[in-house]
């Protein structure tokens, strides 16, 4: 059964329709506003529901003639990543009112959370290119807002901009690897299929055999891993997801635990079964383990609950890219299973570090312990969420982990002697997982701190959250296969090549992944009596060798290009008229010339010119023109003969029986010549330029004569053969609809007589603003005679002219 369009667009559209009028809803609900923002919350996720068990792509003509359309497309994994989104935002929006009383801002914060839950949505369900971009593009700009939510904390302003530097950097990678893929798609599908990735997806072998003809696999492939792993903060991109902590908690329980982290996985796992290969499968479960590894030991050096749950979050979203990379069935289940449990427990788990925040008073790992004494509801949640953070079995997270391990020992048999370590990796750093998931835990157990002071219970809205959170992930650890059977089969249906029944449950006998297992829980324990040493030993490392902080690289490069772009700035920027007409003047004619050579424009056979005797001796008087104002004496002298050029191309339009460009030029060279005479005064007698800057201006001169030439050849050997059906229309309709036989006159003031109207006005401005300047010239004039009679003659004409305005 087809999804219904109108449902489809409204799920997406409700929450950015409440966005906009959040301001209404502030004014009259004050800090209920995120009560409004759950009932939003959940229409969407309603209206999404309605959709389950339907498959399929419904379409919005959006810019037809590009045969680009708002095209969404309904399956399991689709509404799995949808519904996550709107079922997690109704529980944060139910928990900010509480956590953000007293904020500032709150109007912009509900209307940013609600646009970017809207966004998430989009993304799930979008199946045009163009689509998915700006859905994609969306998630970040509302990030950016998020995250700099604490507009006067530097450490915000700080984590906003690297956030919005990294994630839109790789949007644009993202960007060029969907155009090549719509080149290849409309070359094979056809043009209207050229954007739809739903027709892509229902061809990937297709599809990957013409990016390999075509030698784009790999840069497809390459870019688009690009952006996903800045999206889902994948090593060495890593660095902005703990930084994103100094948004505020339910900031970081949405976005960077549950849902946009996620959409580098989502997108990972939607366009897997079309570029699925050797190359993924090498690509990505390096890239996953790596960040699996490198992120669950800082994870252990991490002093701040969020600092090291955020760190916990890039290691899970190691984990669920190494899933998807690996090519059998049991990575498609690792990667679809663990998004869900991972959205379930990590979602929990910041709620929960909100809660601590809030009611003690610290973040700080040290300076926190014996909690659960005084929030025993919030102790259990933790309990549940921790273990299964954990994947200690039988909660929600040992699951999808097994399945990992599945998937690493299958590998293992297939790739060589090194096989060993894909395994080896993923053991070794889910025993990190198991000791800082333990670590967490501890803060409910324990001795109590001297300097903690007196902990009171959170109001309810702050408990509900992460209790529905943590029952749900206690549901899946009870029986997984009702969240199998639920929504997770659906989902591993879309991203297998071949997918089969699923199911899962605690093992029976033994197995090398159950062995994996064992190692790790038992290791972690073996280690956790030592998690302080380990604590010191890696944060030593970090702190005193500076390269190894992914922040320092950032500092540096960031600083560096701050640097060199204000040289840059003061270089060009220097207020000389020579130096920027310079530097506009090269770049111009670089970019033009590149141009045509890079698209085989220039070629010597089209240098050919047939000029009649008359035009050859204008373009003789042109030429003796120019040389003449090379040699003028005098500014007034250069001007009049520079006129004699722009008569001269006037006459050649008259010749070329054109006597409407010649009217038009006429009227141009007199006005340009009118200015020049009006501003004479004003330019100094001389130049004393020097004999390096006359060679360059004259090298310049000769670059911008060479340009002009060539384009003009270029662009006149380009004409088509014949008449085009356009010219064709116009000298049809000419006469008829417009009384005119002079086509282009009757082209710009009919045809296109808004076009031209607009051009007038513009004309109009421009010759209003030149009247300002010379009336505030002569009015500015008056003003500085008098302040230099009390200044002295040294005095600015900047501040002289401020001063006579304030005497006045």
């Amino acid at each position: 059964m087809s999804p219904d369009l109108a449902i489809v667009i409204a799920a997406v559209a409700l929450p950015f329709a409440a966005a906009a009028i959040t301001p209404l809803f502030f004014r009259v609900l004050g800090e209920g506003t995120g009560f409004a923002g759950t009932f939003v919350a959940l229409a969407s996720f309603g209206l999404l529901a309605t959709q389950y068990g339907q498959e399929g792509t419904v379409s919005l003509k959006w810019v037809p003639s590009l045969d680009i359309a708002l095209r969404f497309h309904v399956d399991g994994w689709a509404l799995l990543f949808a519904l996550l989104a709107c079922g997690i935002g109704a529980l944060v929006f139910t928990y900010s009112p509480a956590y953000m009383h007293g904020q500032a801002g709150l109007s912009k914060y509900y209307a940013a959370l609600l646009a970017f839950m809207g966004s998430i949505v989009g993304v799930a369900l979008a199946a045009d290119l163009v689509a998915i971009f700006l859905f994609w593009e969306l998630t970040s700009l509302c990030s950016f807002v998020l995250i700099g939510y604490y507009t006067a904390d530097d450490s915000s302003k700080y984590a906003a901009r690297m956030a919005m530097l990294i994630t839109v950097g790789g949007g644009l990678f993202l960007l060029v690897g969907l155009l090549l893929l719509s080149v290849v798609a409309a070359n094979l599908l056809g043009p209207e299929s050229a954007f739809n990735l739903a027709v892509m997806l229902e061809n990937p072998k297709a599809m990957q055999t013409a990016l390999r003809e075509r030698g784009l696999f790999l840069p497809v492939l390459g870019l688009l891993a690009i952006g996903a792993a800045t999206k889902s903060a994948q090593v060495p991109l890593h660095f902005w997801l703990p930084n994103a902590m100094a948004a505020p908690t339910p900031v970081s329980a949405f976005l960077h635990s549950a849902t946009m982290v996620k959409v580098g996985v989502y997108f990972v796992g939607r366009v897997r079964p079309m570029l699925i290969g050797p190359e993924w499968f090498f690509l990505f479960t390096t890239l996953g383990l790596t960040t699996m590894t490198v992120c669950a030991v800082l994870a252990v050096a991490a002093t701040d609950i969020k600092e090291l749950l955020a760190y916990s979050t890039a290691s899970h979203l190691g984990l669920m890219v190494a899933a998807f990379g690996f090519t059998s069935v049991y990575g498609a289940e690792a990667g679809v299973f663990h998004l869900f449990n991972h959205a379930l427990f990590k979602a929990a788990l910041f709620l929960v570090a909100g809660i601590v925040a809030h009611e003690a008073g610290t973040r700080k790992i040290d300076m926190l312990g014996g909690l659960g004494r005084d929030l025993p509801v919030t102790a259990v949640i933790t309990t549940v969420a921790a273990l299964s953070m954990a994947g200690i079995p039988p909660f929600n997270g040992f699951y999808s982990k097994e399945l990992l391990f599945e998937a690493t020992v299958e590998v293992s048999h297939d790739v060589g002697m090194l096989g060993w370590l894909y395994p080896a990796v993923a053991v070794f750093a889910s025993i990190f997982t198991v000791l800082y998931s333990l670590r967490f835990l501890s803060l409910f157990f324990g001795d109590r701190p001297d300097g903690l002071g007196r902990i009171t219970s959170p109001p309810a809205t702050l408990l509900v959250p992460p209790t529905v959170l943590a029952l749900l992930a206690a549901v899946v650890s009870v029986d997984p296969q009702l969240a199998v059977d639920t929504i997770v089969q659906s989902g591993l249906e879309a991203t297998a090549s071949d997918p089969q029944e699923m199911y899962v449950g605690i093992p029976t006998s033994y197995s090398p992944a159950v062995g994996m297992s064992m190692v790790t829980i038992g290791g972690g324990l073996v280690a956790f009596p030592f998690y302080g040493r380990l604590h010191d030993a890696i944060r030593g490392v970090v702190q005193q060798t500076p390269p190894v902080r992914a922040n320092w690289w950032y500092n540096v490069v960031v600083d560096g290009l701050t640097d060199e772009g204000r040289w840059f700035a003061e270089t060009v920027h220097n207020g000389l008229l020579r130096t920027y007409a310079t530097w506009t003047l090269t770049a111009t004619c670089t970019l033009a010339l590149v141009g045509f050579v890079a698209a085989d424009a220039v070629a010597p056979t089209e240098f050919g010119l047939d000029v009649t005797v008359p035009i050859a001796l204008v373009l003789l008087v042109a030429v003796l023109g120019g040389v003449a104002v090379v040699r003028s004496e005098t500014h007034i002298a250069g001007v009049l003969t520079l006129s004699i050029l722009g008569f001269m191309v006037a006459i050649f339009y008259i010749l070329a029986s054109a006597p409407d460009l010649a009217l038009t030029q006429l009227v141009v060279e007199t006005l340009v010549l009118v200015i020049f005479l009006l501003v004479i005064e004003e330019i100094p007698k001389s130049y004393a330029i020097g004999l390096g800057r006359g060679v360059r201006d004259a090298v310049l001169s000769l670059v911008v004569g060479v340009t002009a030439f060539v384009t003009v050849i270029v662009t006149t050997s380009a004409r088509p053969d014949g008449s085009t059906a356009i010219a064709r229309y116009f000298t049809k309709k000419a006469v008829p609809e417009a009384g005119g036989y002079n086509v282009v006159n009757v082209a710009l003031v009919d045809f296109r007589g808004f076009d031209t109207l607009g051009e007038l006005v513009v004309i109009a401005l421009a010759a209003i603003s030149i009247l300002t300047l010379i009336a505030m010239r002569t009015h500015s004039d008056g003003e500085l005679t008098e302040t230099r009679g009390d200044d002295g003659p040294a005095g600015s004409h900047t501040d002289g002219g401020r001063s006579g305005g304030n005497d006045e």
